[in-house]
């Protein structure tokens, strides 16, 4: 008897032991950077004009679009640190002829154009990354090419110096600009230079919310620009700002960026992809960032000193974005090659190198101890009141809400910032052990940027939402931009999220039916209740689940009130528990797939009726972990 009580108690001082190792455990970033960094220089190589006597020498083709990308130039530096980190020529003659070809596109305002297009505020991140490759490359550049690669860049700065400001461009180009303009003090020693990059940086942290989130993505209102987006704040300003305040001990501006980055960390979700489902920008939003961004390993390697689960987010992410690799290019989201039969434009290969080799000189590398992101830790709900968006966690579930009441008044109906999900629905629902359940998209696909956005006809909006069409028009919660929105905790592991609202056409003109949707959390469910009040119109409304689609997934309906719902690696039930209604599965399901993020879906859809004995609908329905 002494014998097995003295064998369990060891056992247990092992297990506690063990515990604790592993919670200490500590992994070293830097390899993991570079690894994930040549594997997209490689590709960016493998698509560049090599030959010297063709007059686009040193450009990066790009297939998809079939245009010389001036932005794509900013692979210089992931170029350049490739062959920091191998000293192979390859990288290095690429970094030279790529920078060269560049330079020959300036303009005589010292700008680049964002070819095809005409913008010019990128000129901010190209160049950032001449400034940055411009020490290491030096001594293997000509005189000639130096005289013409300090002329460029001095023309460019002073060009930025000029026209930067939240007037002229969206608010992560003004924040960037602060990085770049200190970058080019520190090489040319220009007093003017740093006096605009500190007047850019103190503008752009005016802007921040209580919450630490960046106005100043969206539309103008009387020539101010409103509206936050978590990608661009993430992969974009936060680490120009960050960046800036490191080049000149500006230790307000740090105090600003550390704040918001408590913040901005929730929506990095336990497998490492980042929820910017529901910001302003959401339309190209991929999973594990943004399109067009940079990247978070960035911000992340400035402060990964100041808290290591910092270290850890830039491990999952980075370790999440590989999955959405393939042969170098990085996609649009996690189930692209599923979708798409040929690679995407190559904007996010690049972005996401010129991120991973910042990163990668940044990084001390010291080892990082292994700390839990915010949404490892279970069992708890945070409500952002300055965005009307709520997260919560629980045991298995992890699950964005959004209500985000940004409006963009003078363009309304005809704005890119306002086909985001909205209203009170589940923007990202992701399961341990599974991924996503549900995700949102554009509530109505357009093109906004025909360089950036694919074609994709009849597609349908991946959002949980309720809708109806009638009066010849399209009616739906997502168009909701006033909703009114409450979290409370429950119990421990059980918390309820409550939206009030009225159902809206694109133009935010009112049906008359109002809805109170109101989500349930436990440990291993989602009860979703609706009331309908038929107030000025009465209609038959659509409650439409799309439940996202992976590879292996199967979709059956058990009976009248319950659909199976079987995947890989863990099984669902969508149970109706509340109503007499009939529960439609798969119809028009070709249709629900999206570009960004690149996922497809599967829809679950229950028909609400008038109610002929009153003015109030009430549908509840649970979608259960089995």
């Amino acid at each position: 008897m002494k014998k097995n009580i003295f064998l369990t108690l060891l056992s247990i001082s092992i297990f506690f032991i063990s515990c604790s190792n592993k919670e200490n455990i500590s992994f070293q970033l830097k390899p993991e950077l570079s690894k994930t960094l040549l594997v997209l220089d490689d590709a960016l190589i493998n698509l560049q004009i090599k030959d010297s006597t063709q007059t686009d020498f040193g450009s990066i083709k790009c297939p998809h679009c079939n245009i010389l990308h001036t932005r794509a130039a900013e692979a210089v530096y992931p170029l350049t640190i490739g062959y920091k980190i191998t000293n192979d020529n390859k990288y290095l003659h690429s970094a030279i002829s790529l920078g060269n070809w560049l330079i020959e596109l300036q303009e005589k305002d010292g700008s680049w154009k964002e070819t095809p297009e005409e913008w010019t505020g990128t000129t901010t991140d190209q160049l950032l990354m001449l400034l940055l490759s411009y020490p290491i490359l030096e001594n293997h550049l000509s005189q000639s090419e130096k005289e013409k690669w300090q002329s460029s860049m001095k023309g460019a700065a002073d060009y930025l110096t000029e026209v930067m400001s939240p007037e002229f461009a969206s608010i992560n180009y003004v924040a960037t600009t602060t990085a770049t303009l200190s970058a080019a003090y520190k090489l040319f020693n220009d007093e003017k230079y740093l006096n605009k990059a500190k007047s850019l940086a103190h503008r752009t942290i005016s802007k921040m919310d209580e919450d630490g989130f960046i106005e100043g993505e969206g539309g103008r209102s009387l020539n101010n620009k409103y509206g936050v987006d978590l990608g661009y704040d993430m992969e974009m300003s936060l680490w120009g700002l960050g960046y800036y305040a490191k080049l000149t001990n500006d230790a307000m501006v740090n105090d600003y960026v550390k704040k918001a980055l408590a913040n901005h960390i929730y929506f990095v979700y336990p497998d490492g992809s980042l929820d910017n489902s529901w910001g302003i920008r959401s339309n190209k939003w991929t999973n594990f960032g943004s399109a067009t961004s940079d990247g978070m390993q960035v911000l992340m390697a400035l402060y990964k000193d100041e808290n290591p689960i910092y270290a850890n987010a830039s491990k999952l992410n980075l370790e999440f974005l590989r999955k959405n690799i393939r042969d170098g290019i990085v996609s649009y989201g996690s189930l692209y090659w599923e979708i798409f039969d040929n690679p995407p434009c190559i904007y996010p290969t690049f972005a996401k190198a010129k991120n991973l080799a910042m990163a990668y000189e940044l990084d001390n590398d010291q080892p990082s101890e292994i700390k839990n992101i915010p949404t490892q830790n279970k069992n708890w709900l945070k409500q952002f009141n300055t965005l009307n968006v709520t997260m919560v966690r629980t045991e298995n579930i992890v699950s964005t809400i959004t209500a985000y009441n940004y409006k963009d008044y003078e363009k309304v109906n005809k704005s890119k910032y306002m086909f985001r999900p909205a209203g009170g629905s589940i923007s990202n629902l992701w399961i341990e052990d599974h991924g996503y359940l549900q995700a949102g998209s554009q509530t109505e696909y357009h093109r906004w940027e025909p360089m950036h956005f694919p074609e994709a006809e009849n597609v349908k909006a991946l959002t949980p939402r309720i809708e109806l069409i009638t009066k010849g028009d399209y009616f739906t919660n997502l168009f909701e931009f006033d909703a009114r929105i409450n979290s409370e905790k429950l119990s421990d592991n059980n918390f309820q999220i409550t939206t009030n609202g009225e159902l809206k056409n694109k133009k935010w003109e009112a049906v008359g039916i109002a809805y109170k949707l109101t989500h349930t959390f436990t440990s291993n469910s989602i009860i979703k209740n609706i009331e309908l009040r038929y107030h000025d119109y009465s209609d038959t409304v659509y409650i439409v689940e799309p439940i996202i689609d992976y590879p292996n997934m199967d979709f059956k309906k058990l009976d009248a009130n319950s659909v199976s719902i079987k995947s890989p690696n863990k099984n669902f039930e969508f149970i109706l528990k509340e109503g007499d209604y009939e529960i439609i599965i798969g119809k028009d399901k070709e249709n629900y797939w999206s570009p960004y993020p690149a996922l497809r879906a599967y829809p679950i859809v229950v028909v609400i009726p008038p109610n002929q004995n009153g003015f109030i609908n009430n549908v509840e329905f649970e979608i259960k972990i089995k």
